[in-house]
């Protein structure tokens, strides 16, 4: 029984761009992958202290600092998309975008938390 050939769809496209970006990871090095972790992980920690802290200190409290958290967010993702325009990013800024990840997943979390 012989398979037919996948049409050239979006979807398929897509498929294939997961599957090799799955595939990329699991064939780079270990260093590689537990630093990308690593910073995921302390991108989390950090922020999430640093959010305890500032929303006890800061003349504001909330609204002024998840308006700098967003903001240093911000800026991130465009400094990233301004001095890379290649697919594959180096290790260094694998490691930004993953403690920006972490970030941004502690201020989600603390907002729910909050009840805002």
């Amino acid at each position: 029984m012989t398979r037919t050939p996948l049409q050239r769809t979006r979807y398929a496209a897509l498929e294939r761009r997961l599957g090799h970006a799955l595939l990329g990871q699991l064939r780079r090095s270990w260093r590689h992958a537990s630093l990308a972790l690593l910073s995921l992980l302390m991108g989390y920690f950090l922020s999430q202290n640093l959010i305890a802290l500032l929303l006890v200190q800061v003349p504001g409290g909330r609204p002024a600092v998840v308006c700098g958290l967003v903001l240093a967010m911000e800026v991130l993702v465009r400094l990233r998309t301004q001095l890379l325009r290649s697919e594959e990013a180096p290790l260094g800024w694998v490691m930004v975008d993953n403690f920006r990840m972490g970030a941004t997943y502690a201020a989600v979390l603390e907002a729910f938390k909050l009840g805002t």
